[in-house]
């Protein structure tokens, strides 16, 4: 039985080698977002990945809604097709510049958190990477939300159309504090649901 699964693994990968190419140019070409298949060495069972996310926001507000299950489903190398929404939320739905568009693209894609390991770790923070030469990756404290709509509608990265200035209302904030509770020293280091 066992070496039927491995068999059928096997053919699987075979089959999308042989249909995606395996080389760096050949993933410009890939048009359809392609479904994750993960085999659990432990129990051979295979899982369909259902949920993408990379860089808060992205997803939830500049991917057209209708194409979330589609975005959710590819690879994060795979995730610059999405490129052409993002720029269009910027230039049409918030009014922003294109040349905004253009490097708010250039930070979001590929879809990934970057990790800079050579820097001083305490300049971690989400999206340091890119706009402060820092550590990257996100901390827990970090306030994405209010960072993301910073970014996408305040005068910031560019005066041109601004809604707001930077992180206040109307569309800079999302006006929500950090939680009063705090972080935990032990995993998963968030503090216990509000009640």
């Amino acid at each position: 039985m066992w070496k039927a699964k491995i068999w059928a693994a096997g053919a699987v990968v075979a089959l999308g080698l042989t249909t995606t190419g395996c080389g760096p140019d050949s993933r410009a070409n890939v048009t359809e977002p392609a479904m994750a298949l993960n085999v659990d060495d432990d129990d051979h069972k295979a899982y369909d990945q259902v949920e993408f996310l990379g860089n808060p926001l992205v997803s939830e507000v500049t991917i057209v809604k209708a194409n979330h299950d589609a975005y959710n489903r590819t690879q994060p190398y795979n995730t610059a097709t999405f490129l052409p929404q993002t720029a269009q939320f910027v230039t049409g739905v918030a009014g922003r510049p294109q040349d905004l568009a253009a490097t708010l693209g250039s930070v979001l894609y590929p879809d990934i958190l970057v990790v800079d390991s050579s820097k001083d770790p305490s300049t971690a923070g989400w999206l340091s990477w890119a706009l402060a030469n820092g550590w990257g990756g996100r901390k827990l404290s970090d306030d994405v939300v209010d960072v993301g709509l910073t970014a996408i509608f305040s005068s910031l990265l560019s005066p041109v159309n601004a809604s707001c200035a930077p992180f206040q209302l109307p569309l800079c904030t999302d006006n929500v504090g950090a939680s009063a509770k705090g972080f935990t020293n032990t995993f998963p280091y968030l503090a216990s649901p509000a009640t």
